[in-house]
Formats: structure tokens, C-alpha cells, sequence
């Protein structure tokens, strides 16, 4: 199983396996036939007020990757995630961030993978 990470405006790719968009908000300007997303997965985001919270800000990674594991903890739809990757020989987090270190996208992988 792998779990890979990827922006939904990059173009799609053989290698991406199951493609699975992970934004609680569908991302502007991207049709849904152009995302290419195998499932949208919204609940597995960071809530509201976690995402409104952070705003993308470097100096809050840290704090924010804590407080959306700590979500993590507590969603069933974490539950799902791991059976696609299960099911699947890779799976795709799609993100729409543009900081591609620095996303919710990262965090989940790195908190499936963990």
C-alpha cells in the first residue's frame, strides 16, 4: 500500500491508483470531470474552525497538524480512508492547498502511514 499526496490542479496520472479528493470545500475553479477524483472524502477534512483557524499560516503548522490529529482520533470516516488504502495498491490524497508541504493532505497521510 501507498499513500501519496497531490494537488487537485496537477494533471492526473496512471500512477496515482485510487484518487481521493480530501478538501471539506470542492476546490474553485476545478470542474468535477477535471479532478479526476476517484471519491470525495469531505469528512475526513480538518472541521470549520480548524481549517478557518489555521488559514494556511507556516508559524501554525505545527499546532494545526496536532489539533487535526486529534480530530482524526474521533472521525469515523478515517475508518473508510483505511480500507481504500487497503484496497488499492496506491491511493491519492488530493489537496487543494498551495503550500504542498504544508496541508491537511500531509498530515493525514503521514497519520494513516503512522
Amino acid at each position: 500500500m501507498g499513500i501519496e499526496i497531490k494537488r487537485v490542479y496537477d494533471d492526473a496520472a496512471p500512477g496515482d491508483g485510487f484518487r481521493v479528493l480530501v478538501d471539506r470545500i470542492w476546490p474553485r475553479g476545478v470542474a468535477k470531470d477535471d479532478a479526476h477524483a476517484d471519491a470525495w472524502l469531505k469528512d475526513v477534512a480538518p472541521s470549520t474552525e480548524l481549517r478557518k483557524w489555521f488559514g494556511h499560516d507556516p508559524e501554525r503548522m505545527d499546532e494545526f497538524a496536532s489539533r487535526y490529529r486529534a480530530e482524526l482520533d474521533a472521525n469515523d470516516a478515517v475508518d473508510e480512508l483505511r480500507d481504500l488504502a487497503r484496497t488499492h495498491k496506491t491511493l491519492t490524497l488530493l489537496f487543494s492547498a498551495k503550500d504542498p508541504e504544508r496541508n491537511q493532505a500531509r498530515v493525514l497521510r503521514d497519520y494513516l502511514e503512522g
